[in-house]
């Protein structure tokens, strides 16, 4: 039982009018041609994975570092238009951008 069947079990009475908004559409992010570098680094003892080098807006960027935390199940951030990921995952993370259409390089190890 989906979300909107669970609406309708507790609102039966309710309409769905024409100017309510639906899902929200997936954004399509920028492939660029240069590959995106892919290092690993130790800081403060602890294993990091950074990704840079995309040129598209930084909107974008974003998007794509929430999604590979999401999918990743890992904390990181966005700073200095650069992805940090908490641990080594570089394996994963190619494979992940190589599915989205990305060119990856492999930094360090």
């Amino acid at each position: 039982m989906d979300l909107q069947d669970q609406l309708k079990n507790l609102f039966p009475d309710h309409q769905v009018s024409a100017d309510e908004p639906e899902l929200k559409e997936q954004k399509t992010l920028w492939i660029q041609s240069e590959p995106m570098i892919c290092k690993y680094e130790k800081r403060k003892g602890k294993p990091t994975t950074i990704i840079e080098g995309y040129s598209g807006t930084e909107e974008d960027f974003k998007i794509l570092a929430k999604e590979l935390k999401t999918k990743l199940s890992v904390g990181g951030t966005f700073k200095d238009d650069s992805i940090i990921i908490q641990g080594d995952y570089r394996d994963k993370i190619m494979k992940i951008l190589q599915e989205k259409g990305f060119k990856v390089k492999r930094v360090g190890g």
